[in-house]
Parts: C-alpha cells; sequence; structure tokens
C-alpha cells in the first residue's frame, strides 16, 4: 500500500467522521427539543387531570356531557 493509498483512506475515513459528528450533533438537538415538548405536553396533561377538564375518550366510553 502506498502513502498515496494511506493518505485517501485517512482523507475518506476523516470526512466520514466528520459526517457522523455532525449528524450525531443534529440528532442530539431534535432529541432534546423533543423531549422538551414531551415534557410540556405531559405537565399541560397533569393540569388537565388536576383541573378535571382533561381526558381522552377511550373505546365506548362516553363523555361527560353525555
Amino acid at each position: 500500500m502506498s502513502n498515496t493509498d494511506i493518505e485517501e483512506r485517512i482523507a475518506h475515513l476523516t470526512r466520514a467522521i466528520e459526517d457522523l459528528s455532525d449528524t450525531v450533533a443534529r440528532q442530539d438537538g431534535e432529541i432534546s427539543r423533543l423531549t422538551r415538548r414531551v415534557e410540556m405536553l405531559m405537565h399541560r396533561e397533569a393540569g388537565r387531570e388536576a383541573e378535571g377538564s382533561g381526558g381522552v375518550v377511550l373505546g365506548d366510553e362516553k363523555p361527560p356531557h353525555y
């Protein structure tokens, strides 16, 4: 294997690592945003449950106004 071949492989691997690093950083940001949204939704739903005004109708359960 020549020095040129090794240098080409190193350049390719370096680029692959940079691409993977960018992907991981982007996914980390997205996971953080989604985690905050889930926490906000859980907090909102807990408030609705505490007020007695929230809830999802499941199956053939009738809503409270019936």
